[in-house]
């Protein structure tokens, strides 16, 4: 018999096309394009949706809505979807959590997801969706499988959508660092109606530090972590930062990038608990706001007891002054923007608007 995992790619293989698919109620039909439309912002109900429906089909007798084992003739649906989902929606380059859909407060609830569920699930419409298509696939097991393969065809169709090839940059040569300062600065300021753009500066100086490794002395015999997801909180990330520098093996500097949070004591005070969980010898607070005018006094003491208890030297900075400096330090400023282009085209978590205005400021500030 097969996994969850084996079973998920092999109707994937199915999923790029769906003209053969009969038998499927047009309300379904219509129920799993609402979740494909708001898949970017539901990652963890199309998760939990298709964990369930691929349990359904390796085991039609349970009653998939039942998804926790403290429930009457239930299951972990949690565990299936950490070991074998998730994962694999990873491999296969699908959206997909940072570890579980189950990790969502509105689906964690420890009640079964019949139609009157009572977890409040943000968006009506994908509540009232991901409810009726639990209920289709439960009440006709036999059509698990076309189910399961409209969910990944909407999965796709989304995947697809975030392919932006970003505009090749004609004489990178001749653009100055304050050039480059200003296309960067439009690019993170830009005012979108879609979550992702915070991640903008996460890999700009990603981007960066790529060079640094390579060219500065400090960091020789360093290595980049690769990045992680940018939507885990600070208090559950298990990283020590947005951007991680280790030295032979061991934490040796940390970065963590605020767009739009001006640093307070409280982001301060969580930074030390990971200087000391993860012993970092120098610490990034870096904010496009600055820092909580009222929260100065205290933050500086902070700062002095983590040095003088810890070692480690906590800075605090904006974004755009900080690359600006580490512009300078590199050789040539063109391999920075090549980076951070392939980054931005290359990254699962921003949205197509966010690739496309780099293409507009590129077009229009840097050409």
């Amino acid at each position: 018999m097969k996994n969850h995992k084996q079973k998920l790619q092999e109707i994937y293989k199915h999923s790029s096309t769906i003209d053969d698919i009969k038998g499927i109620e047009k309300a379904i039909v219509t129920h799993i394009e609402v979740i494909g439309k708001k898949l970017s912002s539901q990652k963890g109900v199309f998760t939990v949706l298709v964990t369930l429906v691929t349990h359904k089909i390796l085991e039609p007798k349970q009653d998939i809505r039942y998804h926790q084992s403290g429930m009457e003739n239930g299951f972990s649906g949690r565990t299936i979807d950490t070991k074998y989902i998730t994962p694999t929606l990873k491999e296969l380059g699908l959206p997909s959590m940072a570890e579980s859909g189950w990790l969502t407060r509105s689906l964690e609830q420890p009640y079964p997801y019949t139609l009157d569920y009572n977890g409040k699930i943000s968006n009506k419409n994908v509540k009232l969706a991901f409810l009726h298509i639990l209920d289709f696939v439960e009440k006709k097991p036999k059509k698990s499988k076309e189910v399961l393969r409209l969910l990944l065809f909407q999965a796709i169709q989304a995947k697809q959508r975030l392919i932006v090839p970003i505009t090749p940059l004609q004489h990178p040569e001749k653009i100055t660092i304050q050039q480059t300062i200003n296309a960067l600065n439009l690019h993170f300021n830009k005012k979108y109606k879609v979550h992702g753009g915070s991640k903008l500066p996460v890999l700009a100086f990603y981007a960066i530090y790529q060079l640094l490794i390579d060219e500065v002395k400090r960091y020789s015999n360093c290595n980049l972590v690769e990045l992680g997801s940018h939507t885990a909180s600070d208090r559950t990330s298990k990283s020590s930062g947005d951007i991680e520098i280790l030295k032979s093996k061991k934490h040796y500097e940390s970065i963590e990038i605020k767009l739009d949070k001006a640093i307070d004591s409280n982001m301060v005070r969580i930074a030390i608990e990971k200087i000391h969980r993860f012993n970092v010898k120098r610490y990034y607070i870096l904010s496009h706001l600055g820092i909580k005018k009222e929260d100065t006094e205290e933050i500086n003491k902070l700062i002095r007891n983590t040095k003088e208890e810890h070692g480690c030297q906590v800075i605090l900075n904006g974004i755009l002054p900080t690359i600006k400096y580490y512009l300078r330090l590199v050789d040539k400023t063109e391999n920075f923007l090549v980076k951070y282009s392939k980054l931005v085209e290359s990254d699962k978590e921003l949205k197509s608007v966010h690739k496309t205005e780099w293409n507009k400021i590129i077009e229009k500030k840097l050409q």
